[in-house]
């Protein structure tokens, strides 16, 4: 038997901490044991029946995770038992375009998750993880760092020079301040909070904003820019686009990333429509991406995932609980059980 966690209601409180059957491993599939597990904003959704009311229940949250390989299926000659991995979030999304049958295949709703002992994978659909990487930084990945990397690389074309607007210093925002400065781009950060504002500088930020103090930000980042920023992380979603459309350059990319200021309101679309900015939903990535991002992370080992805080597998709703207070600072990652 091996133990995992699920909900068999929606909240947090309903979390429970259960026996389950070890999965075996099919042709084609591998068995992971979960080393740690981070979590994403959509986790916490996922819990709280906030993201699909309708997934099927029970249901062992979490996608993000870091592993030991422990058995491998028939067919299996890319991985091997002792192999460090991450799971990709998709497991249909191994290379290609974006399709519907990807969104149908994730991890943490509708597919049981990683927040668990073991996991079953799909062996084509888990990489490698850097070397350097120890097994709490790794489990970061999947989710955030691959879209930080397919926002403004796969779609983006960030390059030196470039100026970049990140909004916010979770765990996408802090990827993606990280991967553009490791490309040789200024980033400039936008934040309700002074504290993690200059934790911001310490990583690289070329400029920071607090939102709070100054509400209508846009303008004036688009005047530090010079005539605005080439490219936008927007985490904030329709309770901050319209300030991101202010201090994006014509031409310029804004990356739709996260709903957590709404996902519904106004937004001026003159200034999309006048100013040709190009919005792009990025909803993670493809396993050619990851490949390509911890190349990029084996290239530039002084880049490394920031963790606000690491709970025991026992305490994982605590760890939820404080992903939902908003006070956090980089990933929020349960350590896998002893």
């Amino acid at each position: 038997m091996s133990r995992a966690w699920a909900i068999d209601a929606f909240g947090i409180d309903r979390l429970r901490l259960g026996d389950r059957p070890t999965p075996e491993p099919g042709p084609g599939q591998a068995v992971v044991r979960v080393r740690a597990a981070s979590l994403n904003y959509r986790d916490l959704l996922m819990v709280r029946g906030e993201y699909d009311p309708r997934v099927r229940l029970p249901l062992v949250p979490c996608s993000d995770a870091a592993g030991e390989v422990v058995a491998v299926g028939a067919g299996v000659d890319r991985l091997r038992p002792g192999d460090r991995v991450c799971p990709l979030f998709s497991q249909a999304w191994v290379t290609g375009p974006p399709a519907d049958a990807h969104l149908k295949a994730t991890l943490g709703g509708p597919r049981d998750g990683a927040l668990a002992e073991h996991l079953l994978v799909e062996a084509a659909a888990a990489v490698h993880v850097p070397a350097h990487l120890s097994d709490v930084e790794a489990a970061t990945l999947p989710c955030a760092a691959v879209t930080a990397w397919r926002a403004l690389v796969t779609g983006g074309g960030v390059a030196p020079g470039h100026t970049v607007l990140v909004i916010g210093t979770g765990g996408v925002s802090l990827f993606a301040l990280q991967i553009a400065r490791g490309l040789g781009a200024r980033v400039v950060v936008v934040s309700g909070s002074d504290e993690k504002l200059e934790r911001a500088r310490a990583l690289g930020a070329a400029h920071v904003v607090n939102r709070l103090a100054l509400p209508k930000w846009g303008r004036a980042v688009r005047e530090w820019a010079g005539s605005g920023v080439d490219h936008v992380v927007e985490v904030g979603g329709a309770g901050s686009l319209d300030e991101s459309l202010q201090a994006v350059r014509v031409g310029g990319t804004v990356s739709i990333i996260g709903v957590l200021a709404g996902a519904v309101g106004p937004v001026n679309l003159n200034r999309v429509l006048m100013r040709s900015v190009r919005l792009q939903g990025v909803f993670v990535g493809s396993g050619d991406d990851f490949d390509a991002l911890n190349g990029f992370l084996a290239a530039n080992p002084s880049i490394r995932p920031v963790v606000d805080r690491v709970f025991p597998f026992e305490s994982a709703a605590a760890a939820f609980a404080h992903l939902a207070a908003q006070g956090h600072f980089g990933k929020v990652v349960v350590a896998g059980a002893p």
